[in-house]
């Protein structure tokens, strides 16, 4: 997912805190920009671990040390670039374990910033359904391990709205009537990707003059919005302040716990499918704890916990036999094939991404 802030899994509480600066030490989490650089380097009873927030939890980090004793300190970030960037800077010697995205991996993989993965002492591999077991961003796994996937689409609000949106051309047609109810992400390639594909087009567009004529129908869009956001419009949506918000599967399903009249499409044209993965940096200190932990993650009853716990859908088999059927069944979070069909992966866009870049800043700006 190129070019964007990625923080679908940035629960507010958390992300509340991280913009306050706080440090969650004392629940096992801090933040990334409160580590010196490389203090854990020779200490191999901790295994720091570098992700989105949200994807860990207490209970999850006390079973591992548990079940291990290794302890575990977490620390969060909000985009792949802001990972990607620490880690380029030195300043990410002290991780083990980083949470890429699929078009993340495929980068740091090119960059050699990651390990070869050792296949031996990871069970559960064999039980990833079968699109992730050999993926096109890292062939055979040989450098990640899918831990969680999900989809892009549009979270609304039935009583205000008082239908169902189908598709991206919702968002336009009726702009007049959400003037300052409706939001869209705060992150280019999402945003711009949906764009495209609502004009026909890949989101991974690499042709300017295709990126163009997305770039100005977001222009003609944007008086509309109430502002460009990846997390922000939760708690708008289920006060009723928003009537429809481009938003992550994930967040999706959290907000409609919260409030029965919203729901989630995915629109009929296509939307993004992503995958988060889990891998070990070639400066990674502690590499025997970091394949232990994603040994731990794929254990079926580890990952459908996660499921459960955190929304997340599991790209493992049998973790998913084990969930519960209102889990299981919900469309949120596991679509079926045939709209799943219409969904794309992003992926990088090469010399484009320069252009990327240059239309959203002037889209956002001002």
């Amino acid at each position: 997912m190129a070019g964007g802030s990625y923080s679908r899994r940035a629960f507010l509480q958390q992300t509340a805190a991280a913009a306050m600066g706080l440090s969650l030490s004392s629940c096992g989490w801090r933040l990334a920009n409160v580590r010196p650089t490389n203090t854990a380097s020779a200490d191999t009873s901790k295994l720091y671990i570098f992700t989105w927030a949200g994807y860990t939890d207490k209970a999850l980090l006390e079973q591992f040390t548990a079940e291990t004793g290794v302890s575990v300190v977490v620390d969060i970030y909000d985009s792949n670039e802001a990972m990607l960037a620490k880690l380029q800077s030195g300043g990410g010697g002290a991780y083990s374990i980083v949470y890429p995205s699929d078009y993340m991996v495929r980068r740091m993989r090119d960059l050699d910033l990651l390990q070869e993965l050792d296949r031996d002492r990871i069970s559960g591999l064999d039980s990833l359904f079968e699109p992730y077991q050999d993926p096109s961003y890292d062939p055979n796994n040989r450098h990640s391990v899918p831990v969680s996937w999900g989809t892009t689409g549009l979270v609304y609000n039935r009583k205000s709205l008082g239908t169902e949106p189908q598709d991206w051309d919702f968002l336009w047609d009726q702009r007049e009537k959400l003037t300052r109810r409706m939001t869209l992400m705060n992150d280019t390639r999402e945003t711009m990707g949906a764009s495209l594909r609502r004009l026909g087009f890949s989101y991974n567009a690499e042709d300017p003059e295709a990126i163009r004529k997305a770039f100005e129908a977001l222009q003609e869009l944007k008086p509309f919005l109430a502002n460009f956001t990846t997390d922000a419009w939760r708690d708008r949506i289920v006060a009723g302040d928003l009537s429809v918000a481009m938003g992550y599967s994930v967040d999706a399903v959290g907000v409609e716990s919260e409030n029965p009249d919203l729901g989630y499409v995915i629109p009929a044209s296509g939307a993004s499918l992503w995958t988060d993965t889990m891998a070990i940096p070639v400066t990674a200190p502690n590499p025997d704890a970091a394949h232990a932990w994603i040994d731990f993650m794929l254990r079926p009853d580890v990952a459908a916990s996660v499921t459960k716990s955190l929304s997340f859908a599991t790209p493992s088999r049998d973790a998913f036999e084990l969930l519960p059927p209102d889990i299981s069944e919900n469309p949120s979070l596991f679509p079926p094939d045939d709209v799943l069909a219409k969904c794309e992966g992003l992926a990088p866009v090469g010399a484009s991404t320069a252009l990327y870049e240059r239309y959203w800043n002037q889209l956002t700006s001002g």
